[in-house]
C-alpha cells in the first residue's frame, strides 16, 4: 500500500514517522508488539472508533450493538479502531465480524485487544494489527459500548479522524492536522539515515 488519497507513504516506516512526529509532539503516539496475520502488509488509513466496555450486570448490551455500532461510523477506505477497555488479553472480533467490517469498506483493523481466526483473517484484504490471537470466543470480559469516540489503545489515546500507519515494526497514531507536514518530515528522514547508511558502509565521514 503506497499512498492513501494525497498521503504518499512509499518508502516510509514506522520508525521515520515516529522520529518525525516527535518534532511537534511530545506525546507518546507508538504503539510496539502488535501481531499481523499478514507479515508485510501496511496500514494505513484514518481512524473511526469503537470502545469496548468491561462487561456489568446493570449495563447489558444487546447481541447486535457492535453491528449497530459498525452502522454508525465510516467505513470506506478508513481504519477500525477498537479499544478493549482495559481487557487486551480478550478477544474483541474474529473472523466473522472481521468479514462485516470489510464489507463495510474498511481496509484496516487495528486494536490492542485479540482477535480469533487469524489464519481466516490473513485471506482478507483488510489489514489488521492486534494485540494477539485468542481461541476463546469475545465477550466474557468487555463489550461494545460507544462509536466515534476517544479510545486507548496500549497507551496511545485515538480520536476520531486521525491518521494510524502500522507496519512490522509499530503503530503510530497521527494527528489529522499535521499528518502532512508528519509524512514530509519522515521522508526527509529516510532519506537523510539512507545517506548516512550508505556514507557508513563506504567508510566516508559525514
Amino acid at each position: 500500500m503506497g499512498a492513501q488519497g494525497e498521503h504518499d507513504i512509499e518508502g516510509l516506516s514506522a520508525a521515520s514517522i515516529c522520529d518525525a512526529l516527535a518534532k511537534v509532539h511530545d506525546h507518546r503516539a507508538h504503539i510496539i508488539d502488535l501481531v499481523t496475520p499478514t507479515p508485510g502488509e501496511v496500514l494505513f488509513g484514518r481512524a473511526a472508533t469503537i470502545r469496548f466496555f468491561p462487561n456489568r450486570r446493570d449495563h447489558h448490551s444487546a447481541e447486535d450493538r457492535f453491528e449497530q455500532l459498525l452502522r454508525a461510523v465510516a467505513g470506506k477506505g478508513h481504519v477500525l479502531v477498537l479499544g478493549a477497555g482495559g481487557h487486551p488479553d480478550q478477544a474483541l472480533v474474529g473472523g466473522k465480524k472481521v468479514a462485516r467490517i470489510e464489507a463495510a469498506g474498511f481496509t484496516g483493523l487495528l486494536t490492542d485487544g485479540r482477535l480469533r481466526d487469524l489464519e481466516e483473517i490473513a485471506q482478507f484484504d483488510l489489514v489488521a494489527y492486534c494485540g494477539g490471537e485468542a481461541v476463546r470466543a469475545a465477550g466474557d470480559e468487555v463489550t461494545p459500548l460507544a462509536a466515534n469516540v476517544p479510545v486507548e489503545i496500549d497507551g496511545v489515546g485515538v480520536l476520531p479522524g486521525d491518521w494510524i500507519y502500522a507496519d512490522a515494526a509499530g503503530a503510530v497514531v497521527i494527528p489529522d492536522t499535521d499528518v502532512a507536514a508528519v509524512l514530509a518530515e519522515a521522508h526527509a528522514i529516510e532519506e537523510r539515515d539512507a545517506a548516512a547508511v550508505t556514507a557508513a558502509r563506504l567508510g566516508l565521514k559525514q
